[in-house]
C-alpha cells in the first residue's frame, strides 16, 4: 500500500493487487471517503469512483478485514474517532470550545483541533473555534454523531 498526503485535502491510499488491479481510497480531512478503481493498463484512468459515508466505510473495512475491525473502533471499548468540520454556519464559529459543553452533552471529547496553521492537541475550554477548523473527536458512535450535529448546527 502506498500512502500519499494530499495537502489541504487529506490522504490517498493506493493498493495494487497481485493481479495488477489498482484501487485507490481518498480520505478527506472532513471525513469524506472516495473509493476508486483504475484500469490495470492505465493507472491514471479511473473506471469508477464511489463516495462512502463513515458508516459505509466502516462496514466495508469490517468485510475486508473482519478480524481487525473498522479503523474507527478502538479496542473492545467500541469508541469512535471522527473529524468534524467547523463551517461558517456553525453556531460555535468564533466562540470558545467550552461553550460547546461537548463532554457534558454527549460524552464525546474533543481531543484536538486541526487548523490550517497548526494542529492544537488537547485544546482548553478557552480555545476559540474558527471556520475551517477540524475537530478530532473521540467517544461512542452515538456521542460522536450527536456532537457533529451540535457543531454543525444541524
Amino acid at each position: 500500500m502506498k500512502r500519499t498526503p494530499l495537502p489541504g485535502v487529506g490522504v490517498q491510499y493506493d493498493v495494487t493487487t497481485h493481479s495488477g488491479q489498482h484501487l485507490s481510497i481518498v480520505v478527506h480531512q472532513d471525513g469524506r471517503r472516495f473509493l476508486g478503481f483504475y484500469s490495470a493498463d492505465d493507472p491514471d484512468n479511473c473506471q469508477a469512483s464511489f463516495k462512502l459515508d463513515p458508516d459505509e466505510a466502516a462496514s466495508l473495512a469490517a468485510l475486508i478485514a473482519p478480524d481487525r475491525g473498522p479503523d474507527l473502533a478502538v479496542g473492545e471499548l467500541d469508541l469512535a474517532t471522527e473529524r468534524i468540520p467547523v463551517t461558517t454556519k456553525s453556531p460555535y464559529r468564533g466562540r470558545p470550545l467550552g461553550d460547546t459543553r461537548a463532554r457534558t452533552r454527549t460524552g464525546a471529547s474533543i481531543v484536538a483541533v486541526l487548523r490550517r496553521t497548526a494542529p492544537h492537541p488537547a485544546p482548553g475550554p478557552d480555545f476559540r473555534l474558527e471556520a475551517g477548523d477540524i475537530l478530532v473527536v473521540v467517544g461512542t458512535r452515538e456521542g460522536v454523531e450527536e456532537l457533529a450535529q451540535i457543531i454543525t448546527g444541524g
